[in-house]
């Protein structure tokens, strides 16, 4: 499941680190009401760039990084796969 902020989506904002983690806790436990949630993976998606990946993936109930824009760029692209 990806999760990204209405505020985030084309404004090159993202979210803290602490703000995203408490989102994607979130998500995980109303899926996790229906799904199996040990199979659970969440993305946070908001424009995730280079600098932000390595923090934001570090949190407990964020798995991964759903990136937009920043994918289009290769070496950016690249940045944020070694951040993660």
């Amino acid at each position: 499941i990806a999760y990204e902020p209405i505020w985030a989506i084309g404004t090159g904002r993202t979210a803290t680190p602490e703000q995203a983690q408490e989102a994607c806790a979130h998500v995980r436990r109303e899926a996790g009401s229906v799904l199996d949630g040990a199979a659970l993976r969440v993305l946070y998606g908001g424009s995730v760039s280079p600098e932000t990946a390595a923090e934001l993936v570090a949190q407990l109930d964020v798995d991964g990084a759903l990136v937009g824009g920043a994918s289009l760029n290769p070496e950016s692209f690249a940045a944020i796969v070694h951040a993660a």
